[in-house]
């Protein structure tokens, strides 16, 4: 903890505001002016940890690439992708606990400071602010739900979630708070967030950044992972009315996963890196949920043979969604159903469906909704959700938040399982964390 301090001495700052992609260092400053605790914050932005495309190798979305794997990432990612989270290779990659606690660091302390900043307006000033007690919320979501259990599949209020980091202190040993007041912080904070902020959209290039939208749009995520449907379906509302723009995939060359999309609302972690790419194939039963005349399989995944296909390759740096419209049809649709609504369901469904299938597939597929029961449409929502969001680092929250299904894995022949329910649906604290800090774990 105490390098952090030295951490407030870097700077980066964009070199250009219209250019998401062009980041250079300015030197080494002490944090005074407005423009200095604004490049302070791009910094922070430039290293949050881009694990929600390694919980791919988790889900059941990536069947592995033997011949990639055994001879380039087999030590990086092999324990990953089978759940080998006991006996782990030392060479494995590892998720980011240390950054994330990091961006949490320096967020309390702009927070901490704001009233030392300089030759900046009190608007400046607010958003940079509301902004840092978004980026504290977004890291605790995270954290707590790689490292404790799924809000819906435990007592929240009497389970163990994560260390709370909500002070910069760089002596404070931290201890586990439960689930349920994790997420308590982590709504608090984005309360908070909403105060201070004042801008509502940013403009392309400068869509890394949090905004009063991208409250919204946590906010029916974490409503979502809660099962509160009421919340959820109220603030993916919000979102829609600010982005009701959908890439029509039957005519857009455009990605919408791209920054440049009309559906991007943030574009901060990168989908998939190109070595994920390489490291596994699409699971066939992945591929055999799109139907004739759906656009996403092509516009997702190539085949690289007759029978595999991998992940498409494009500027895979453009490729940066946190969040985007599409997932705010998909949380309306669900929380609509889940609340017995199946008619304002089908309003959201259909809406996606029209952008992502043929004009001649389109009526049957939709067709075929009418009159479900809500378990029946929940399925319909579930591989929509499945379709649209595959590879993008949904995948595995959403198994951990549903069913928990059981998941079988083949490599040279040998089988893994992840039983239903199985304790490694949810991660172990490091290693070196528990070492560093013997108690971190204890909470009661």
């Amino acid at each position: 903890m105490k390098r952090y301090i030295t951490l407030i001495l870097a700077a980066l700052i964009f070199a250009g505001c219209d250019d998401f992609l062009d980041i250079h260092p300015t030197g080494m400053v002490i944090a005074e002016t407005g423009e200095e605790y604004r490049a302070l914050l791009t910094d922070v932005y430039s290293k949050i940890p881009e694990d929600r495309g390694l919980t791919t190798l988790r889900s059941d979305e990536m069947a592995a690439n033997e011949t990639y794997m055994k001879d380039y990432d087999y030590e990086s990612y092999f324990d990953i992708w089978n759940w080998s989270d006991y006996n782990r290779d030392a060479g494995t990659s590892s998720f980011g606990w240390r950054r994330y606690y990091h961006s949490c660091y320096i967020a309390n302390y702009i927070i901490e400071h704001k009233n030392e900043i300089t030759k900046a307006t009190q608007a400046e000033i607010d958003q940079l602010v509301g902004e840092c007690y978004m980026i504290r919320a977004y890291m605790h979501f995270l954290l707590v739900n790689l490292y404790a259990p799924a809000y819906t599949h435990c007592e929240p209020a009497t389970t163990r979630g994560i260390p709370l980091s909500i002070k910069a202190d760089v002596n404070a040993v931290l201890k586990c708070s439960s689930v349920e007041d994790v997420y308590k912080q982590v709504l608090d904070d984005i309360d908070y967030a909403v105060k201070y902020m004042n801008v509502e959209r940013w403009d392309e290039g400068l869509n890394y950044r949090f905004s009063i939208t991208t409250a919204h749009a946590l906010r029916a995520r974490v409503a979502l992972y809660m099962s509160n449907w009421s919340l959820a379906l109220q603030e993916a509302k919000k979102v829609i009315e600010i982005y009701p723009d959908l890439e029509d995939m039957n005519s857009s060359s455009m990605r919408p996963t791209n920054y440049k999309s009309v559906e991007s609302i943030m574009a901060l972690e990168q989908v998939i890196t190109s070595n994920l790419m390489k490291v596994g194939y699409v699971e066939p039963a992945l591929l055999g949920m799109y139907r004739s005349g759906d656009s996403r399989k092509t516009k997702y995944f190539e085949a690289r043979n007759m029978s595999t296909w991998q992940y498409r390759t494009r500027n895979t740096i453009e490729e940066r969604c946190t969040f985007r419209a599409a997932e705010f049809y998909l949380i309306a649709a669900e929380a609509a159903n889940e609340l017995n609504d199946q008619e304002e369901a089908l309003k959201y469904i259909n809406a996606l469906m029209e952008k992502r299938y043929t004009a001649n597939k389109y009526p049957e597929y939709s067709a075929a909704l009418n009159g479900l029961d809500q378990d029946a449409m929940r399925v319909e929502i579930a591989n929509e959700r499945q379709r649209e969001l595959a590879y993008q680092g949904h995948r595995w929250f959403d198994l951990r938040r549903t069913t928990q299904p059981e998941l079988k894995k083949n490599y040279e022949g040998e089988e893994f399982t992840l039983e239903q329910g199985d304790e490694r649906y949810t991660l172990r604290f490091p290693s070196e964390a528990v070492a560093a800090n013997p108690e971190i774990e204890n909470w009661k």
